[in-house]
């Protein structure tokens, strides 16, 4: 038998160890991906995240692959669909708020380029490595987070709070917030040693 891996997140939950050890922390740079975060936490916001990994495929489905492009076509049709689908959570205020970032984020792909180029500069494009032994440690919200959501706010997104923000920071690798016990830790340290930074 191989070693036990030790995972920083104590769960036997499948989807939740999948996560961690697939996605959680990983640097994204595809548009597409970082968008998905976008709606994920947002749709995250007063609920677990369990809820929203069991959702995650219904919501893909129901948000056209997250296509921001498709999503900002959307009109009062769309939202009833969503609203009348069992399978993703009905909340309007969340469904219209994903509509409204998908017009946004097409506005910063615009003046950026990418939405990669625009949000990876809240890090200075690097991926800050926390060194962090004990969850009770771990920020809800950072110097970073609290920039972006006053940017991204100031262009018209909605739910992103400084909370919301650092969540996505953590699950797009913007932070390696795994404890330094992990094995992803690690990885994702070495993955990210050419251009990451420590503190």
């Amino acid at each position: 038998m191989g070693k036990k891996l030790v995972r920083c997140w104590n769960t036997d939950n499948a989807l939740y160890v999948r996560y961690h050890d697939e996605e959680w922390g990983t640097p994204v740079h595809d548009d597409r991906k970082l968008f998905e975060f976008i709606v994920l936490e947002g749709f995250q916001a007063g609920l677990t995240w369990e809820l929203i990994l069991k959702r995650r495929e219904a919501l893909r489905k129901a948000f056209d692959n997250f296509d921001p492009e498709r999503i900002a076509e959307y009109s009062d049709e769309d939202v009833r669909r969503l609203m009348s689908n069992p399978d993703v959570i009905r909340n309007r205020a969340k469904i219209l708020a994903t509509i409204n970032n998908a017009h946004k984020f097409k506005e910063i792909q615009k003046v950026f380029g990418s939405f990669d180029a625009f949000i990876w500069q809240f890090v200075g494009g690097r991926t800050i490595n926390h060194v962090f032994r004990d969850f009770s440690n771990l920020p809800s919200e950072s110097e970073e987070s609290r920039a972006m959501n006053k940017e991204l706010k100031k262009r018209g997104f909605k739910f992103v709070g400084p909370t919301i923000c650092y969540a996505f920071m953590q699950a797009v690798g913007m932070v390696n917030d795994h404890l330094v016990h992990c094995f992803r830790f690690d990885q994702i340290r070495s993955m990210t040693s050419d251009d990451a930074k420590t503190r």
